[in-house]
């Protein structure tokens, strides 16, 4: 049933525009306008446990722990995503929640942001990608989504306050488009404001982005909602667009009817977020109760195989020789690190520990297994005692594993690291295990980037596991075999060190500001467009068996439309995923641009021997930059190349395109520099040609066009006097005119 907002009151109306409680909107039972549940969601249904003295503000009901968002974003697989979607979907209505909180799609901007492993990537389109696919499928199963945290939320330090200073065109190229490709092709129900300011502006009172950009731009017709208790002006926030404030303060409801009232704000503003709100009646259904916790963990240790990252693989260790004897070393092994903490936490069904599921498996070749723990996840405290167990049991094996990873402590929702080094006594553990001569491997649990260094040239294997979900123990334990071969690549840099990142002199800001001062280059941009080594470029990812690319075709079709088709066979032994990366690189247009980006990727599966063609579809977009002059999307005319790679710096094949793309002079003035007048393609050389001619020998030979180059910035208006009448306001006017023709 559809409400007619005019049929109800403004006291009724203004009601519906804040929460009825932590985790429900406002309902009208008069009215037939049901409670619409929320609850936390990215990786898995948090429906809020309200037995006893709960509230429901941590506490929640089981359900199945997928991998988060920074395992499926190493898996750049859009399909495991939707898959993954399908079954949130599923399980929210099952368990009476109507609109999923998630995905987060925010950029890592820096390795230390607390909640990246709720986030997926460095890059925009790889984010919005994966996140499309995700909102799309719990969408389709009658549950809505909420994309989160619109935006420039970047950080866990002073998110409440602090105000990330960013310029247009980094706005629009990095930190923005992921959102715009989800809210223009899944169509999600809500947008989720983020904590933070933007340009001095609180995200739920930015009119800019929430009514220009959002609604206008995007045409986004669903509900703009805040992050909880993000609202200081309810009434501020409703002009500027937001649509429902959660959860709701006493007297927000007061304070727009007074506004209303008192006409500070028009009632039809209230009457368009009103209807808003009310269209979310439409994801209100019974609930079963129950789900299929075997089925959901079944799937969850099917994603998580698809997510894992092999990151080193010398002489072949892995897979596993199943007639190696095994020494597992670590705590995590025991003790697995599957999840974040903060508001994504799930109450798992159930969870796999990597030695069981290990131990499981080398029992069918009656392999040893040999357990030490190494050192303990609660202290700094570093035991001799557990080091010289984990030596003793390396000793007796052909091959270590080494489990290490940053404990739940390290990392969460609500503050930033400080470092991403791992912790000194697991280091230690690993130096003093690979000291023994035996082989060993490393597994990584961690959702933030941890640094390699110390010890990475010491091991002969790297399986970065990421956080896996509940099923990540037994996902790992067969990738370590080789039941399936690894196939997830990296989203984000590993770098060598904190210092080389491109955020490391601003983050996390002070003063309650956070400057963006590398701009668009942000995380491989930075690295590449510098050609500043690192420990493993964004894309990265080793396999078990081997991929030869070739025959690399673009054509383009209209002027900034390319289809780029190449070929792809699984050269190895092995069946096993591979994920084709394309890349735009230009030097064309008037700004600078990263060395290459990510335009577009799929991710296929070959068995050995097979080849296969993947095509892939670039629009102007693909090729555009943010003009800030003309408030708009250009693709400058000339040279680009297409690229494939196995990584960022790693490129396979290359392909150059002329494109005719949109070519756009600058809007002169009186104002403008004289440079600008100058590159203008229409007057400027009638302009160096003409001062050139109006000067006499001594004024040429004093002046003259290098001379000119030095007085470029100068305003044309100023310029005028310094030309002693060579050049006059009444010739400036006439070229004016010209350069609009």
């Amino acid at each position: 049933m559809t409400v007619d907002p005019s049929t109800l009151t403004l006291a009724e109306k203004a009601s519906l525009l804040s929460g009825r409680d932590l985790w429900s909107t406002q309902d009208l039972p008069e009215h037939d306008v049901p409670a619409v549940v929320l609850a936390d969601g990215p990786h898995g249904v948090r429906p809020p446990d309200l037995s006893g003295n709960n509230t429901g503000v941590s506490a929640s009901l089981p359900a199945t722990c997928f991998p988060p968002a920074v395992g499926v974003g190493a898996s750049w697989d859009r399909d495991l995503a939707a898959r993954m979607g399908t079954r949130l979907g599923q399980e929210a209505a099952a368990l009476g929640v109507n609109v999923l909180l998630g995905p987060g799609v925010n950029i890592k901007r820096s390795p230390l942001c607390g909640r990246n492993f709720e986030y997926f990537s460095e890059d925009p389109h790889l984010s919005g990608a994966l996140g499309a696919s995700y909102t799309a499928a719990v969408e389709a199963t009658g549950t809505g989504t909420a994309v989160k945290h619109f935006a420039a939320n970047n950080q866990e330090t002073d998110r409440m306050q602090i105000s990330s200073d960013i310029d247009e065109r980094t706005l629009r190229e990095i930190y923005l488009p992921a959102f715009e490709t989800v809210v223009t092709t899944s169509r999600p129900a809500m947008v989720m404001t983020a904590y933070n300011k933007v340009n001095g502006v609180p995200a739920s009172a930015n009119p800019h982005l929430i009514t220009e950009i959002l609604k206008t731009e995007w045409g986004f017709d669903g509900v703009v909602v805040s992050d909880w208790g993000a609202v200081s002006d309810p009434v501020a926030a409703l002009a500027a667009g937001l649509d429902l404030e959660m959860p709701g303060t006493i007297d927000s409801a007061d304070r727009i009817i007074d506004a209303v009232t008192s006409g500070r704000i028009a009632e039809s503003v209230v009457d368009d977020a009103v209807r808003r709100v009310l269209q979310l009646g439409a994801f209100v259904r019974p609930a079963s109760g129950s789900i299929d916790i075997d089925a959901g963990h079944a799937l969850a240790k099917d994603l998580a195989l698809g997510c894992a990252v092999l990151l080193r693989n010398t002489n072949d260790t892995l897979p596993l020789d199943q007639a190696a004897r095994i020494a597992v070393i670590g705590e995590f092994a025991v003790t697995p690190r599957y999840q974040g903490g903060g508001s994504s936490h799930v109450t798992p069904t159930r969870v796999d520990a990597a030695l069981d599921s290990i131990t499981a498996l080398a029992s069918r070749s009656n392999q040893q297994v040999t357990y030490a723990p190494g050192f303990r996840l609660r202290g700094n405290d570093q035991d001799p005692a557990l080091i010289d167990d984990a030596v003793r049991a390396a000793h007796g094996s052909d091959i270590a594993i080494v489990f290490v990873g940053l404990a739940a402590e390290d990392e969460s929702e609500g503050f930033d690291r400080t470092s991403i080094d791992l912790p000194q006594e697991q280091v230690a553990v690993i130096q003093a295990v690979a000291a023994t001569g035996t082989k060993t491997v490393v597994v990584l649990s961690h959702g933030g980037v941890v640094s390699l260094e110390g010890w990475h040239d010491d091991v002969d294997a790297i399986l970065d596991a990421t956080l896996l979900g509940q099923a990540g123990g037994s996902a790992i334990a067969d990738l370590l075999y080789g039941v399936v071969s690894p196939s997830g690549h990296l989203a984000e840099t590993i770098p060598l060190t904190l210092k080389d990142t491109p955020s490391y002199l601003t983050f996390p800001g002070e003063q309650g500001h956070s400057r963006y001062g590398e701009g668009v280059m942000v995380g491989y941009r930075h690295f590449s467009s510098l050609n500043r080594p690192v420990r493993y470029p964004f894309g990265h990812g080793l396999s078990y068996t081997t991929f030869h690319t070739e025959d690399l075709t673009v054509e383009v079709t209209g002027s900034a439309d390319v289809t780029a088709r190449v070929t792809v066979t699984n050269t190895g032994s092995r069946r096993a995923a591979h994920v084709v990366q394309l890349y735009v690189a230009t030097e064309e247009g008037p700004v600078r641009r990263p060395v290459r980006e990510l335009r577009g990727f799929d991710k296929i599966t070959l068995d050995p021997g097979e080849t296969r063609t993947v095509t892939l579809t670039l629009n102007r977009r693909a090729f555009a930059y943010w003009d800030i002059d003309a408030h708009d999307w250009v693709v400058a005319p000339g040279r680009y190349s297409i690229l494939i790679g196995d990584s960022v710096d790693t490129i396979v094949a290359v392909q150059a395109v002329e494109l005719a793309g949109e070519p756009r002079a600058a809007v002169l003035s009186l104002d403008s520099a004289v440079g600008e007048w100058f590159a203008h393609p229409v007057v400027g050389s009638i302009l160096i040609d003409g001062l050139t001619a109006a000067m006499g020998g001594e004024e040429q030979n004093g002046m003259g066009v290098d001379g000119l180059r030095m007085v470029e910035s100068m305003p044309m208006r100023q310029f005028l006097g310094f030309t002693q009448g060579a050049f006059t306001l009444e010739a400036a006017e006439q070229l004016l005119e010209l350069s609009r023709t």
